[in-house]
């Protein structure tokens, strides 16, 4: 890598992803964060945004903390060479000391080519954003299978390249410091050997990330057929069955079903967790979750620091129990149930 005057660099750039017109919202989420961590540093939040109908995104970002608008307005659907090419452009002008990317399938495409491009350092899948006494980007995330939260920070180098994917962060923009500049730009045909005639967007309905209530399981379900008990628990209570990554590995659920950052982020209102221990990429997927309740034996267990109902107990007593009593019409109080 090369070092670079690191005085040079200052404000924080986002990657406002849209299409056609509208705002994915891990984009808003960034540019809250970012307003956080500018307040910090005493920098100014620059957005920048990409695709056809750009123009209508300024009134969906005014409650967002943002100095400077760019809008590069082209009908080109995404194309990494010709995204990484505007982007690169737009960087080397404003000249951030940070830049934030949504790590969305196009957000993970784009930021390695833009890290590439500045030789500089990029950390993927970010939990977690600050700024430490020397106005580096400290840039938290899961390490060695979850195991540990390290915390990366890139001295030398500019701009800091992170991407945080959607629903990890808080929530998004309450407040701003007034209308944005809007800076638009032109943007050149792109030069592909190839070229999108047509894209067809499907809504993608009635999974995890939908699903108000959510029971969820774990390495403590001992046989795939006890899944069929957690599965009825979940349709009783007008919910879907979830699971950790120790499940779907065995086979046993499908990766659609996996809660965490290799898998889905949720935010339920309702979370029961069944023989889940906790990993830090588990809860890192669904830290928003208004009610936890966690079932486990063993009294360590990580998921009962973030639980608000800790149930130190066997699934297999318990689940039955809760079963019957719902059975029963008895189940308006889920607390009441476990206990």
């Amino acid at each position: 890598m090369r070092q670079a005057d690191t005085k040079a660099w200052s404000g924080i750039l986002v990657y406002i992803e849209c299409r056609r017109g509208r705002v994915h919202p891990v984009g808003r989420e960034l540019l809250a964060e970012a307003g956080r961590l500018a307040a910090k540093l005493g920098a100014d939040v620059y957005g920048a945004a990409l695709g056809s109908g750009v123009e209508a995104i300024a009134g969906q970002l005014l409650s967002c903390p943002l100095s400077r608008l760019y809008l590069y307005e082209t009908d080109d659907e995404y194309s990494p060479l010709h995204y990484e090419k505007i982007m690169t452009e737009c960087i080397a002008d404003i000249k951030p000391s940070i830049v934030l990317i949504g790590g969305t399938q196009e957000g993970r495409a784009l930021a390695p080519r833009l890290a590439v491009a500045f030789e500089s350092g990029l950390t993927a899948d970010c939990t977690s954003l600050d700024i430490d006494e020397e106005g580096c980007l400290v840039q938290v995330r899961p390490a060695f299978g979850g195991n540990v939260m390290a915390s990366i920070v890139t001295r030398f180098t500019r701009p800091q390249f992170a991407t945080v994917r959607p629903g990890i962060l808080e929530e998004p923009c309450v407040e701003s410091i007034g209308e944005p500049e809007i800076i638009r730009k032109t943007v050149r045909p792109s030069q592909n050997t190839f070229q999108i005639l047509d894209v067809e967007e499907r809504e993608v309905s009635g999974g995890i990330t939908d699903a108000r209530i959510l029971v969820v399981a774990g390495r403590g379900v001992k046989k795939k057929e006890d899944l069929e008990m957690l599965k009825e628990l979940a349709a009783l209570l007008g919910g879907k069955l979830a699971s950790s990554r120790a499940l779907v590995e065995k086979g046993w659920m499908p990766p659609k079903c996996q809660i965490g950052l290799s898998g889905s982020t949720v935010s339920p209102e309702y979370m029961i967790t069944c023989g889940v221990s906790g990993t830090v990429q588990f809860m890192a997927g669904m830290r928003h979750t208004k009610h936890i309740i966690a079932v486990n034996t063993d009294p360590d267990a990580r998921i009962f620091e973030i639980a608000h109902y800790p149930v130190c107990g066997d699934l297999y007593e318990i689940v039955p129990s809760m079963i019957e009593r719902l059975r029963a019409g008895k189940g308006d109080d889920l607390v009441e149930i476990h206990i």
